[in-house]
């Protein structure tokens, strides 16, 4: 059992990405202005504090690659151990599909990451795929969470889940890892793929008990 959103809101999600692609991707000045000025005040702010930026070093890890890949895959199993086979699809794209789209955009979209970086990354960074993963695991938190609590555990979880996904998006612009338009198409893309494959899921299981019956 998981929360279901109407198609329209992936949809909206996707078309925001979209418009945010465009012009950030086309050098866009107002846009790549608003970036340069937000990644030079972290800039200023981050150089005083080395160890501010060691500690966000650590703490930004909980959104990468690896750790991602591994819990996605544990929980995807302990979903499938416990047959719950519609959350276990879910978690299994989830998992799979959000890494490969962003990485695939690091290879083919050229939008250079901020200069003098507190972290050193060569590739290109739209969207941020820290910010991508966060955002992925917070959306599949709130739908397979959302059905079994009520009241003011609901509104935890979505506070805890935003919170988290804004928390890796700072500390990417914290270390100059991702440009903030980066970072927001990270969290679009999350919001377009990850309610859509929880709807496509839902619907080949409905499928495939109404051709069992």
């Amino acid at each position: 059992m998981m929360l279901l959103l109407r198609p329209r809101w992936p949809a909206a999600a996707a078309i925001a990405f979209l418009v945010l692609a465009v012009p950030a991707l086309g050098g866009w000045a107002p846009l790549s202005t608003a970036d340069e000025t937000v990644s030079g005040w972290f800039r200023e702010f981050g150089r005083p504090q080395p160890g501010l930026i060691d500690a966000v070093r650590i703490g930004t890890d909980l959104a990468a690659t690896v750790p991602y890949l591994v819990a996605g895959a544990a929980v995807t199993v302990l979903f499938a151990v416990r047959r719950r086979i519609g959350e276990a699809w879910l978690c299994g794209g989830v998992t799979v599909v959000v890494p490969v789209l962003w990485s695939l955009m690091h290879l083919w979209l050229l939008h250079p990451r901020p200069e003098d970086a507190f972290v050193v990354v060569t590739s290109n960074g739209f969207p941020s795929g820290h910010s991508s993963n966060a955002a992925a695991a917070a959306w599949v938190a709130v739908l397979l969470l959302w059905p079994r609590l009520g009241g003011r555990a609901r509104t935890a979880l979505v506070a805890a889940a935003v919170g988290f996904a804004l928390v890796i998006g700072l500390t990417r612009m914290v270390l100059l890892a991702h440009y903030p338009s980066q970072v927001l198409g990270g969290w679009l893309l999350a919001s377009a793929v990850v309610p859509a494959l929880a709807l496509a899921v839902s619907r080949s299981r409905a499928r495939a008990v109404a051709g069992t019956s």
